[in-house]
């Protein structure tokens, strides 16, 4: 039985004051926790809106859980969890009042929403400020309170638009386990939207990377991680055919010159085979940086246009 997608973009074009802002983009996401990432201006926060009805396609659609945002925007309401990046309190509310009033808005009757509002408070860890008005929060509060209200209905899927904007290290730390808390229960599906590629390698299995309306990337994250590159940087006394040896080994090798050399060691070769390599050709390792492919290397290469290291395809689906 095939999975129905998470999100399914399908030739999804917007247009906002006569301008492209999202480009023709088509993919599956499916993971409990999906990244959209992109520098400013990429398109991260306009997809979101899109997802959520407040920007009609201009040509194409999207789907979520296998509905077309076009003809059942309202039902899909119901089932989502939104995370504003900037604030959108009633100041003079009570914490509880307000996420009690959002939950609400997404259907649910009074009394069920005031029993959620209340769980939701205790969830995230602001059960003793409930009845304080949001207007006195500090900056780390509302964010939990906007996560709150995203939760309090009880959605299949949460939309978090920068959900550690601004906050302090220790802060921060606690929005990100709270996100994968939520990932980890299987119950709900998230996607985060950050400029911060730690948070998205915290938290994400899936990652959709756009650059100027257009995906750069889609990614699976589990799977890059299962497939263990290891990256090596070297630099050595002299090459001496040790390279020739490298990629006869079945690594890939690239010389910078000045003996400094990058290599790429496939899961079945060991670290110690370079160092015999190096022992047989009197090559002598001067020094060794030895790291595992991250989000960051995927990144940069998407926005370089070289994706040749990235599993899954720009504008297909994994």
């Amino acid at each position: 039985m095939d999975v129905v997608p998470v999100v399914e973009l399908q030739n999804l074009e917007v247009k906002l004051g006569g301008r492209t802002i999202l480009d023709g983009l088509n993919g599956s996401l499916s993971g409990h926790c999906i990244g959209l990432l992109g520098p400013n201006g990429s398109g991260k926060s306009t997809l979101i809106n899109t997802l959520l009805g407040f920007y009609p396609p201009s040509s194409g659609t999207a789907h979520i859980f296998g509905e077309d945002i076009k003809g059942k925007i309202k039902q899909l309401r119901a089932l989502i969890g939104y995370m504003p990046e900037s604030d959108a309190f009633i100041a003079d509310m009570t914490g509880v009042r307000f996420v009690r009033y959002m939950a609400e808005l997404s259907g649910l009757p009074a009394r069920e929403a005031m029993e959620r509002a209340h769980e939701a408070f205790f969830y995230v860890g602001l059960g003793e400020a409930r009845y304080r008005k949001v207007g006195t929060y500090s900056l780390g509060m509302k964010q939990l309170v906007k996560l709150a209200q995203a939760l309090a209905h009880g959605p299949k899927l949460i939309l978090l638009d920068e959900p550690t904007n601004g906050l302090d290290p220790e802060a921060r730390q606690r929005m990100l386990q709270l996100v994968r808390d939520i990932r980890d229960t299987g119950k709900v599906h998230v996607v985060i939207s950050s400029h911060l590629l730690h948070d998205i390698e915290e938290c994400c299995d899936e990652v959709l990377i756009l650059n100027k309306g257009r995906i750069a990337a889609l990614c699976n994250l589990e799977e890059e991680r299962k497939a263990n590159l290891k990256f090596l940087e070297l630099e050595v006394n002299n090459e001496n055919g040790f390279v020739h040896a490298i990629h006869q080994l079945g690594c890939e090798c690239a010389s910078f010159g000045n003996g400094r050399l990058k290599i790429v060691l496939p899961e079945n070769i060991q670290l110690r085979r370079i160092y015999e390599l190096a022992a047989e050709h009197t090559v002598q390792i001067r020094r060794m940086n030895y790291r595992r492919d991250s989000l960051e290397d995927i990144f940069l290469k998407a926005m370089e246009g070289r994706q040749e290291m990235v599993k899954g395809s720009a504008n297909g689906r994994i």
